[in-house]
């Protein structure tokens, strides 16, 4: 039996890359310059979406000035107004950074307040999303809104409404979530694109080298020196 897993991420790729190239580039823009201005690289995602946020955060290849923001409930309360109030008065979010959300339908107010934080102390804030799925839903947040529309930028994640899109004779619902695969695709494309444009301007990108190659420790620890007053607390 044909598996159409491998089928549908080649589909879901090839779209992201025809319909996403221009938000990937607005993105990358503002990450460049949160980069350049000594800012931090934030994400964050509730529930199955934290695996969007760690795709960006503290790993090989990726940039070194990053932080998962990591809510101590793990997102058991996303649904109820008021907790991300009250937890973004902990979070050390700046006006040179850039927060990443990533939500498949954006309704709930934890991600949403969030958002909302993020924009009253002057980050920019980047959105991963099914914009399909969203805007077929109502906001379950007192403002009436979606957590796109918040947004500086919206990163389109393509995938179908319910997230999962493989369909199985005899099944009675389709299985195989995407979201985490194209979440992924956007964030590592944003990430090369943010380098390619610091590199124009003769600026070296602050990366991770791997652990596992020689002197790749030392080269990191040296980074992660001067950001470290900014990554190891909320």
């Amino acid at each position: 039996m044909e598996n159409n897993v491998y089928h549908c991420v080649i589909q879901l790729v090839q779209q992201l890359e025809s319909s996403q190239k221009e938000a990937v580039e607005q993105a990358a823009r503002l990450f460049a310059e949160a980069l350049k201005n000594g800012g931090m690289l934030q994400a964050f995602g509730s529930g199955h979406s934290q695996a969007g946020a760690s795709e960006l955060c503290f790993r090989a290849g990726g940039f070194i000035p990053t932080k998962q923001i990591k809510e101590p409930a793990g997102g058991a309360y996303e649904g109820i107004e008021g907790v991300g109030r009250q937890f973004m008065k902990k979070v050390d979010v700046r006006k040179e950074d850039v927060v990443v959300l990533i939500s498949n339908s954006g309704r709930n107010p934890l991600p949403i307040e969030i958002a909302i934080g993020a924009k009253e102390k002057g980050a920019k804030v980047i959105v991963i999303t099914s914009l399909s799925a969203s805007k077929k839903l109502t906001s379950k947040h007192s403002s009436g809104k979606l957590l796109y529309e918040f947004a500086d930028v919206v990163l389109d994640n393509c995938v179908a409404d319910g997230d999962a899109m493989i369909e199985l004779e005899g099944l009675d619902t389709k299985i195989c979530g995407m979201s985490a695969i194209t979440t992924a695709v956007l964030v590592q494309a944003t990430v090369c694109r943010t380098a390619q444009l610091l590199l124009e301007e003769g600026i070296v990108p602050p990366v991770f080298k791997s652990q596992n190659i020689d002197g790749g420790a030392e080269y990191n620890d040296a980074l992660l020196a001067q950001y470290f007053d900014r990554m190891y607390h909320i």
